[in-house]
């Protein structure tokens, strides 16, 4: 304890004299002089509202009325004290006043804290209660190939925004025009990427330059090297650190091919080597893809939903674009929920959209046949693509269009063996004919008007009677 003067004059208060003596007898110093008596229970009294005094200030930083123990060991603390042991604030000790015997009234007031009285009885009969679990440890991937996978264990994740521009900006809320900044950034990147390339072995550069031109040779009829570049990225192992460059290759080479109003039967030929790679590269077991799929869904959609493909390639290339996808959902549907979603809605908005070409709705789709029964259903039948299409099937060069959705309906629920066609004259049947003119319009009513059965099972409301005609 620090040793600090007392104010001399000041004569003992609240604490008496007789306290002083009667702890000294209980260490066995007995003929203790009044003076010494007096002036340790000054003191003691003066350490007292030292220790008050402190412990005040935490109750009141605290927001408190009360004070209680905690404070007390924190004003010891700062006092350079040693703090008491067994008083918590949680459970308050009680203290109770005891009568003195015998009766005398030169006898002090003494107190004494109260024990609890236990009912063996009663506690025997009581529930047991259960001990929690004790701590444990358990190892997780904060992060894999730089990216934070999404499982329960990990933060969620916060965008960041790279632009160092547009972050100066939104700080003083004018654009940096500073050519020093702009040089300094382009000079940070220009760093970047040498480093990247020093990241890669000699071998691995070579056989990325050897890949992709087997992938992509001059002579189009050369298929013996295609084919085996297509099996070593399909089956050989030690790949992953080449796949970020080959994924950036096959976009590159997506977009030079669909640049421009129309592709000649090279951009086609070469359009289906690059869906067969992304194919090849999800079919490796060896290589963890899920860093890069948002920059293989780009390229597969894309394909699928561009306007102007080559004549002779067009339907090979969107069903191999939706086979490919269809794949790749099967894959990593379960560890990202919401990729299924965002990719049916974007296959949504391009049937349904106002301006569309005819190649565009056809992939949309073949894409939703790629996603799932689910997604034919609120694409065609709740979303109203099915309409859309119906109102333009009238106009030249929608016929393959036409046969596409009836392929799809197909695909949702198929033909019965025995077809029985629609009785407008029942009721029931009636209904049916109605509902299938508000949801996919009237033309593919009037194609499925032969098939109950089918119909039915498009609307998603097939009978037990139905469904025992199909067996």
């Amino acid at each position: 304890m620090s040793k600090l003067s007392r104010p001399r004059g000041q004569g003992a208060g609240v604490y008496k004299p007789e306290a002083i003596r009667d702890i000294a007898e209980s260490l066995n110093i007995s003929g203790l002089p009044d003076a010494v008596a007096s002036a340790l229970a000054s003191d003691v009294e003066y350490r007292i509202h030292q220790v008050v005094e402190e412990a005040a200030r935490f109750m009141r930083h605290a927001r408190r009325t009360t004070m209680t123990t905690d404070d007390i060991d924190q004003a010891f603390r700062v006092l350079n004290i040693e703090p008491l042991y067994g008083h918590s604030p949680h459970n308050p000790p009680t203290f109770r006043r005891a009568i003195p015997y015998p009766p005398s009234s030169t006898a002090g007031t003494l107190y004494f804290v109260e024990d609890e009285e236990i009912d063996f009885d009663r506690v025997l009969r009581e529930e047991k209660i259960t001990l929690p679990k004790p701590v444990s440890w358990t190892a997780h991937w904060l992060a894999v190939e730089g990216v934070q996978p999404l499982i329960p264990e990990n933060p969620p994740a916060i965008t960041k925004d790279t632009d160092e521009t547009s972050a100066l900006k939104s700080v003083t809320g004018q654009p940096s025009t500073s050519n020093l900044a702009t040089q300094s950034a382009a000079k940070g990147r220009q760093q970047n990427q040498q480093l990247v390339k020093q990241v890669l072995s000699r071998e691995l550069q070579l056989y990325y330059a050897r890949l992709t031109s087997s992938l992509l040779p001059p002579v189009p009829e050369d298929y013996a090297k295609r084919t085996a570049a297509l099996a070593s990225l399909r089956h050989d192992a030690g790949l992953q650190a080449l796949l970020p460059y080959i994924v950036r290759w096959v976009a590159e080479r997506v977009v030079n091919a669909l640049r421009g109003g129309s592709q000649s039967e090279a951009d086609g030929r070469e359009l289906e080597v690059l869906l067969d790679v992304i194919s090849a590269l999800l079919d490796n077991s060896t290589l963890f893809v899920e860093p890069y799929l948002h920059q293989m869904l780009p390229p597969a959609l894309s394909i699928l939903l561009h306007s102007s493909l080559p004549p002779t390639h067009s339907t090979h290339l969107r069903t191999s674009a939706a086979q490919t996808m269809s794949h790749l959902l099967t894959q990593h549907s379960t560890t990202y929920p919401s990729l299924a979603p965002r990719i049916m809605k974007t296959l949504l908005l391009a049937l349904v959209s106002t301006g569309k070409s005819r190649g565009t709705r056809e992939g949309a789709v073949r894409g939703l046949v790629g996603v799932g029964k689910d997604a034919i259903r609120k694409g065609l039948i709740e979303g109203h693509g099915a309409k859309v299409v119906a109102q333009e099937s009238q106009m030249p060069g929608y016929s393959s269009l036409a046969e596409t959705v009836m392929d799809a309906f197909s695909t949702l629920f198929p033909r019965s063996k025995s077809p029985v066609p629609l009785n407008l004259a029942d009721s029931s049947d009636a209904e049916v004919f109605r509902k299938l003119r508000e949801s996919v319009g009237d033309f593919f009513a009037e194609r499925m008007l032969y098939d109950s059965v089918w119909a039915r099972g498009v609307l998603g409301e097939p009978s037990s009677d139905d469904i025992d005609m199909l067996i």
